[in-house]
């Protein structure tokens, strides 16, 4: 693992993990150097999730109470509670490659204008059996705005962004849908965003994820839509002012 002076933080949220949550935080400990941290909130988690946090017994894994609000808050208590330079999201079931870190900060050391980094994933079930070869392809992910406004293409578990986002996006709204769209949005409006093309999660696609691929009735959709527009406008509006 190079040397770096850039502190990580991964923001978790959990919530009933016990299953894959060994996992994925100790391939998330392997990507990280001493003074780096890894934020969970959990939200009450009534199975052995916590158990399994504590087991770990790292000073780089700070254990916070969830605000007990869903998922979206969770993630933003997560957030909030995190001190680096750079923040990656972190669902509680996927597997992390060795080095992913390392390869997210050198695309933004690519770039100083870029705010927030999306990389590509392979899909596989609870038995890692590969379901989607590139998580990429199969979402057809771009960048821009009113793209993502109609469709999304920012995937928490894959994202990191600067910690001058952090106080742009947060808090974030309960009237949204998606956490990771409106963190992907708010960066289109503040910097500059992109997606490469590595491969560096198996994201893990099982019976209790918390979100979903299939489409929402269009009426929901719609709606959502509307939000999203509502809180992006009265963003740009006191942005401006």
């Amino acid at each position: 693992m190079s040397n770096r002076s850039e502190k990580v933080s991964v923001a978790m949220a959990t919530y009933n993990g016990e299953k894959y949550i060994h996992t994925q935080i100790e391939t998330i400990l392997n990507n990280l150097h001493e003074n780096d941290e890894l934020v969970i909130s959990d939200d009450g988690s009534k199975d052995k999730t916590r158990e399994i946090i504590e087991s770990f017994n790292d000073k780089r894994i700070k254990l916070i109470e969830g605000p007990k609000k869903g998922l979206k808050q969770n993630f933003n208590n997560a957030i909030k509670n995190t001190t680096g330079d750079y923040i990656f999201l972190s669902d509680q079931d996927d597997y992390w490659m060795p080095d992913k870190v390392e390869k997210v900060l050198n695309a933004f050391k690519s770039n100083d204008n870029y705010i927030l980094i999306q990389h590509d994933a392979i899909v596989i079930d609870e038995n890692e059996n590969i379901i989607y070869d590139s998580f990429a392809e199969h979402r057809k992910v771009k960048t821009g705005i009113i793209k993502n406004l109609i469709k999304n293409s920012y995937h928490g578990c894959c994202i990191a962004f600067k910690k001058e986002l952090k106080e742009k996006i947060l808090p974030i709204p309960d009237n949204i849908y998606l956490h990771d769209q409106w963190i992907g949005m708010i960066a289109e409006v503040e910097g500059k965003t992109d997606f490469i093309d590595d491969k560096l999660i198996k994201y893990r696609r099982h019976s209790e994820n918390n979100s979903s691929f299939k489409h929402l009735p269009f009426k929901e959709m719609l709606k959502n839509r509307i939000n999203y527009l509502k809180v992006l406008i009265n963003y740009l509006m006191e942005k401006n002012k």
